[in-house]
């Protein structure tokens, strides 16, 4: 509380202004800010760090002997590539791709014919680019999940059901799937390969993994046209 004293000196002079000393007392107040802080912290929510939640294999992927053992049919081995603009920027990514295993013919040094194949990545389209490719080699898959999935919008089951039957489909023996190895070039970007990531769990694909590039993968890549073009500004 403030306090007003009146100080009561000797003699004064007649007309002379009265001295006061004021004295305020600051603790009621610490008091109730300190009540007011822990109220707040109480009420608060704290807002929780935005981060990129990334997709990566998880224990499902295989080891290089079962992908070994993987049909060749079933094998599919994307390549991917970054190109970019004068100032460093992100021009496009682009993958490449084989199925089975690669197929190149050589004349000496010179590639000839190989079985590399191009496409991009085109968003929420599933008639064109790598997702129409994926989407097509797990189909049988994707039609059990989808099955599942309809299950749940109409409350036949629940969600945590739901996820425990597509897990199931998804490492179905019996089902056709796809084994995909995902390969950067050393110019690609962590945006084509997250993209890549992602398109795995977009098509409900559990077997994949990212792998290393051999000789025959670089020489078939850098021999492409699109390649080619996409990088011919980095050689001048």
């Amino acid at each position: 509380m403030a306090q007003i004293e009146q100080s009561s000196g000797g003699k004064k002079k007649k007309g002379a202004q009265k001295k006061m000393s004021i004295h305020v007392d600051f603790t009621p107040m610490v008091d109730m800010n300190m009540l007011l802080i822990t109220f707040f912290m109480l009420c608060t929510t704290m807002i929780k760090s935005q981060t990129l939640s990334i997709a990566l294999p998880t224990n499902e992927k295989l080891q290089q002997e079962e992908l070994q053992k993987a049909k060749e049919s079933e094998a599919i081995t994307l390549i991917l590539d970054t190109s970019y603009d004068d100032k460093g920027g992100i021009k496009e990514n682009t993958v490449y791709y084989y199925t089975g295993k690669p197929e190149a013919e050589f004349n000496g040094s010179q590639l000839v014919k190989s079985n590399i194949q191009v496409a991009r990545f085109k968003g929420d389209d599933t008639e064109h680019g790598i997702r129409s490719i994926l989407h097509k080699r797990n189909e049988a898959v994707l039609k059990k999940v989808e099955e599942q999935k309809d299950r749940w919008r109409n409350k036949e089951i629940t969600e945590e059901q739901f996820q425990a039957e597509a897990k199931k489909i998804r490492n179905d023996e019996k089902l056709t799937r796809p084994v995909v190895i995902i390969k950067p070039l050393e110019g690609a970007s962590w945006e084509s390969l997250i993209s890549a990531l992602d398109e795995m769990q977009i098509n409900q694909i559990s077997r994949y993994q990212i792998g290393t590039l051999t000789d025959v993968d670089k020489a078939m890549v850098f021999e492409t046209p699109e390649f080619k073009k996409a990088h011919s500004h980095e050689d001048k």
